[in-house]
C-alpha cells in the first residue's frame, strides 16, 4: 500500500520561495516515477515536475529555472524546491507516484492529499 504525505505548502509574496516535500511510505521507492503536480481551481491538474525512474527530470515550461525536484532515496522523500515564486503558482500541490515514465496525471496511481502554495502580489 502505498501512501504519500505531502508538507511544505504555505503563503509567500511573489519572489519568495518554498520547499515543499513528500513523504513516502509502503514500496520500494525506486520501482516508481515520482512527480510533483498542481491544480488551481477552476483549472486542470497538471504536471509540474517529474523524476523517472532513470533519474532523468521533467519540468514544466513555466516552472523551469525556477524549480528543482529533487529525492533523497534513502529517506524515501520527494522535494519539490520552489523560487522566484509568482501568484500564478498559486494551487493545491500534489506528490504522485506511478510506473510509467510520463509527467501527466493519467500515467501516476498514487497520490498525496495535497498541500496548499499561495502567492500574493
Amino acid at each position: 500500500q502505498v501512501q504519500l504525505v505531502e508538507s511544505g505548502g504555505g503563503s509567500v509574496q511573489a519572489g519568495g520561495s518554498l520547499n515543499l516535500s513528500c513523504a513516502a511510505s509502503g514500496y520500494a521507492y525506486t520501482y516508481y516515477s515520482m512527480g510533483w503536480f498542481r491544480q488551481a481551481p477552476g483549472k486542470e491538474r497538471e504536471g509540474v515536475a517529474c523524476i523517472a525512474t532513470t533519474g532523468r527530470t521533467t519540468y514544466v515550461d513555466s516552472v523551469k529555472g525556477r524549480f528543482t525536484i529533487s529525492q533523497d532515496i534513502a529517506k524515501n522523500t520527494l522535494d519539490l524546491q520552489m523560487s522566484s515564486l509568482q501568484p500564478g503558482d498559486t494551487a493545491m500541490y500534489y506528490c504522485a507516484a506511478g510506473n510509467i515514465d510520463d509527467c501527466r496525471p493519467w500515467a501516476f496511481d498514487y497520490w498525496g492529499q495535497g498541500t496548499q502554495v499561495t502567492v500574493s502580489s
